[in-house]
């Protein structure tokens, strides 16, 4: 059984995200625990899980690299069916960096369960900061999904910024939201107007507006 960390609304709960972490911090990450907060307060309940990886980082304190994405399309399914078991309603696959592209990897699948109205991808890693020529483009999760995906991306990130992106033709089904002066983790600099938490709230805001219209 998947060790899970839930963060769940207050209130009325739309549905629920289960949501994977990038390839160098955990489920408990700094970031990771904003946006589950912010999520919660948008009625949406938060299910958090890690890939071995870093559960034997966690356990070792030893830092090793990620395998690679396709590795771990398996583990998210299988923490997938076990958040299935434990809820009802509709539920969101995505992931943080490495964890959104995992779950659009795995939405490409034929089996993937009715119950899973979409994908969340924070930040998505469409090139690495070493290679930018597009042959090396991260486009195919996104091409191949066959659930609607949502992305929310800093409009300077830096695998994948703005004025590239949208350069790129994506698939109708893929909704790009841009955060003001966002990095790759959605921060501003510190003398842009925008606020790190400000652009996290932005993003699980558009989660639940985009959760919302999916099972509406």
């Amino acid at each position: 059984m998947t060790e899970i960390l839930w963060t769940r609304p207050e209130g009325e709960c739309h549905g629920t995200l289960v949501l994977a972490h990038g390839a160098g911090a955990p489920m408990d990450a700094n970031f990771m625990n904003r946006f589950a907060e912010a999520a919660a307060a948008n009625g949406i309940a938060v299910a958090r899980f890690e890939f071995a990886y870093m559960a034997r980082r966690r356990e070792t304190g030893k830092k090793a690299p990620p395998p690679r994405a396709d590795k771990l399309i398996g583990e998210f399914q299988s923490a997938m069916q076990d958040i299935l078991e434990q809820t009802q309603g509709p539920v969101l696959i995505g992931g943080k960096s490495m964890g959104g592209r995992v779950a659009a990897m795995l939405a490409g699948g034929e089996s993937l369960p009715k119950r899973i109205a979409g994908v969340v991808c924070l930040g998505y890693p469409f090139h690495t900061e070493a290679k930018k020529e597009l042959a090396d483009w991260r486009l195919e999760p996104l091409q191949k999904s066959t659930r609607p995906i949502l992305i929310t991306q800093g409009d300077r990130d830096q695998m994948g910024h703005q004025a590239e992106v949208e350069a790129v033709d994506l698939p109708e089904f893929v909704r790009l939201f841009w955060l003001e002066d966002g990095n790759h983790d959605l921060a501003p600099r510190g003398a842009s107007p925008a606020t790190w938490k400000g652009n996290i709230e932005q993003s699980a805001r558009e989660t639940a507006e985009f959760f919302k219209s999916l099972i509406s």
